[in-house]
């Protein structure tokens, strides 16, 4: 297990703006400790000539083709507006 102080534990959780008890941050410093050390296993691999992965699954887009096509008219559009102004959806003023 990699050396993770309660001190460590208290501290991320306030970075991280959690509020742990004594017991979740015990079970947090093991929990810590325990990924640490796997990474530190995982640092001694050799991986020359691999090249990084985002994923290691075979990924291929799956949208269709960008067509140019007529929009829907404004009316259409604002049919089921509760306030239009116009050809214009009309809403609460947020900025004063």
């Amino acid at each position: 297990m990699a050396d993770i102080t309660l001190d460590t534990v208290r501290h991320v959780a306030r970075l991280s703006r959690l509020e742990l008890t004594d017991a979740e941050a015990a079970g947090y410093q093991r929990t810590l400790g325990d990924i640490l050390a796997y990474i530190g296993k995982l640092n001694q691999l050799d991986t020359t000539g691999i090249e990084p992965l985002a994923t290691v699954l075979p990924l291929q887009n799956v949208m269709r083709e960008d067509a140019a096509r007529p929009s829907l008219p404004a009316d259409a559009a604002l049919a089921n507006a509760p306030d239009r102004s116009g050809d214009f959806y009309r809403v609460p003023r947020i900025i004063e």
